[in-house]
């Protein structure tokens, strides 16, 4: 979005009209304020972004740039990510931009005369190494803008001229925030009950970990005990084949799409990011969402919401409780817990491959504060779920330095491979295909509920009677790599797994809902269980199953005009009366035969289930 005013024009970087070969970065907007452009080249500098804009002023304006070196937490050479502004196709004062900023802030470009209203801003990247742009400034009063978030946030919304008041995005009667698979699956199943559904995603596909963006496949199993209809709608929009850091056709986006699109009980919103909520009590009456690219805002109010962001943004933004970290053994008498509590975190990945060509091909010396050589290279062609970084980081709020040692560690590690291995001739012909840039992240807040799962719950298989979506995986928890740690102590990017086989489980409803706020549902890994527990019922089968219970509770919770906690407490039969019926539409047969993952086989569960019209 661009704001043009008699002394200022304000240009938000991730509005240009032409995005070139810049890509638009929202992971980070509840840290710095906005989505941002980001030249992610894999070492080769990709196309200008340009955009028009009328200026309501010819004369002498001064330029400012927001942006922030991003290798700046490792080194205090200059960053990788050069870029430069341009104006009417001509580069502006020779200034290279991206090299300096420890953090988010404005630059100055220098000074330029503006003698037409209209006239072309670019940006344009000088090496393909992730160089960013938030914003850009012209001013002909020479102050720097604000930088501090608050100021900043109401300085964006007054020079773009955002309304005071948001408007509606319409009248639902459920709002699902986060278009994962445990989102659209809710979302999916709660349509199909005949409510009114608004869907919304902060990026241009849904899928979430599933998705071409960050390409994790489907882990666990579906169609098991007491309800083997539960996961049938995880089945028709699961991807056909397996497998992590594969093509982006692997993971069928357009799939989840055309099946959310079917419904016409629900509404989406791809591309919004929900960043505020209102309550009244204990109640959350109002989600507000802006557009990752446009600014536009949008408010969202029904009687029910279910967080599906993973992060549990929306109980995070109401106040519901949460917890965070590794809970200690004395807690909750965990096995497996440590003997104290920590703050560490499974992390994330930023998978990658490459590809072999027929003729060589270089790649730049790439060398920002973390060193390989020939005992601590990793000499592999592709990077999956074992590069994972930031479990001793807080995976909210130093997400983006996750995120970045992630694209830090891939490219530093492939350019000694190139440039200096004993060993670049294996690698003289390939080149990187593939680096994601938005990360799949594994652990962050954990929404409580009116139950906390545990391991012991799990592995003594203790069937409560609001049983529920099953879960199958191991207790899978990760922990960084021994042998990676020996070379890059506190630095570590590879992990390990740890698991416990455990028989398939049904999760209790009471693990789906906030403790402390009222209409809130979740569904995903922000669910209700221990850090130990997260381990088993975070794969994507498993939390595509627990969208379905939460739809379903969701439409048992309107039709009796009643909260989440009403349902267990006063309507559990008929939550259990269609789980056992399950939420098929097209009757797909059952193909999901790759990473189902190694269990204790199945155990009989006593569970009084009551009969159901099967009209």
């Amino acid at each position: 979005m661009v704001s043009s005013h008699a002394q200022s024009i304000f240009i938000e970087a991730e509005s240009f009209q032409n995005k070139g070969g810049w890509v638009v970065d929202q992971q980070f907007m509840d840290l710095m304020g906005s989505s941002y452009l980001m030249a992610h080249g894999l070492g080769t500098p990709v196309s200008d972004a340009t955009t028009t804009v009328n200026f309501a002023k010819t004369g002498e304006y001064t330029v400012f740039v927001r942006t922030y070196n991003w290798t700046s937490p490792w080194t205090t050479k200059e960053g990788p990510g050069k870029f430069q502004l341009t104006v009417n196709g001509k580069v502006l004062n020779n200034k290279i931009l991206g090299t300096k900023s420890t953090a988010w802030e404005w630059q100055e470009v220098g000074k330029v005369k503006i003698s037409s209203g209209t006239v072309t801003v670019g940006l344009r990247d000088l090496t393909g190494f992730n160089g960013r742009c938030d914003a850009v400034y012209f001013t002909m009063d020479n102050i720097l803008p604000p930088n501090e978030p608050e100021v900043l946030t109401a300085f964006r919304k007054e020079k773009l001229g955002l309304p005071e008041v948001v408007p509606k995005a319409g009248k639902f009667d459920l709002v699902v925030i986060g278009g994962g698979v445990a989102g659209t699956a809710a979302a999916l199943t709660a349509a199909r009950q005949g409510l009114k559904v608004a869907l919304i995603q902060d990026r241009p596909v849904l899928g979430g970990n599933n998705s071409s963006e960050v390409r994790v496949h489907l882990g666990g199993r579906i169609n098991l005990d007491p309800y083997p209809k539960l996961g049938d709608v995880v089945n028709e929009i699961a991807p056909l084949r397996g497998g992590n850091a594969q093509p982006g056709d692997y993971y069928e986006d357009e799939k989840k799409l055309e099946m959310v699109n079917a419904e016409k009980n629900i509404s989406l919103f791809l591309n919004f990011r929900a960043f505020k909520v209102e309550k009244e009590g204990t109640t959350i009456r109002t989600v507000f969402a802006k557009h990752i690219e446009t600014a536009e805002e949008l408010s969202f109010s029904a009687p029910l919401f279910a967080d599906c962001t993973g992060d549990g943004t929306i109980g995070y933004l109401a106040g519901a409780d949460f917890a965070m970290g590794r809970e200690s053994k004395a807690e909750f008498n965990e096995p497996t817990a440590p003997e104290e509590a920590d703050k560490m975190t499974m992390g994330s990945s930023v998978q990658w491959y490459s590809k072999e060509g027929d003729k060589s091909s270089d790649f730049p010396e790439f060398n920002y504060g973390i060193d390989f050589n020939e005992t601590n290279a990793q000499k592999v062609t592709m990077g999956e779920w074992t590069w994972e970084t930031g479990m001793n980081f807080d995976q909210i709020s130093d997400f983006e330095r996750v995120r970045d040692y992630g694209m830090l560690v891939v490219y530093s590690n492939w350019s000694y491979l190139k440039n200096k291995s004993s060993f670049k001739e294996e690698y003289k012909n390939k080149y990187l295909d593939w680096v994601a840039y938005i990360a799949g992240k594994r652990e962050s807040r954990r929404l409580i509920g009116d139950m906390v799962l545990t391991e012991q719950d799990i592995t003594d298989f203790v069937i409560y009677p609001d049983a529920s979506a099953p879960t199958s995986w191991t207790i899978d928890l990760h922990y960084p790599d021994p042998k990676n740690t020996k070379h890059f102590p506190g630095a570590e990017f590879k992990s390990i797994a740890v698991h416990k086989t455990i028989h398939p489980y049904p999760i209790p409803y009471r693990c789906f809902y906030s403790r402390n706020v009222d209409n809130l549902f979740m569904a995903g890994r922000n669910i209700s269980v221990t850090h130990v527990a997260l381990g088993t019922v975070r794969v994507m089968r498993t939390t595509g199953m627990m969208g379905e219970v939460v739809g379903m509770a969701a439409s048992v919770a309107a039709k009796n005009k009643t909260t989440p906690r009403g349902v267990y407490q006063e309507h559990l039969d008929e939550l259990q009366r269609l789980m056992t019926k399950g939420a098929s539409k097209y009757n797909i047969e059952n193909l999901q035969n790759y990473n189902l993952g190694g269990t204790l086989g199945p155990k009989k569960i006593n569970l009084q289930i009551p009969p159901y019209d099967k009209d």
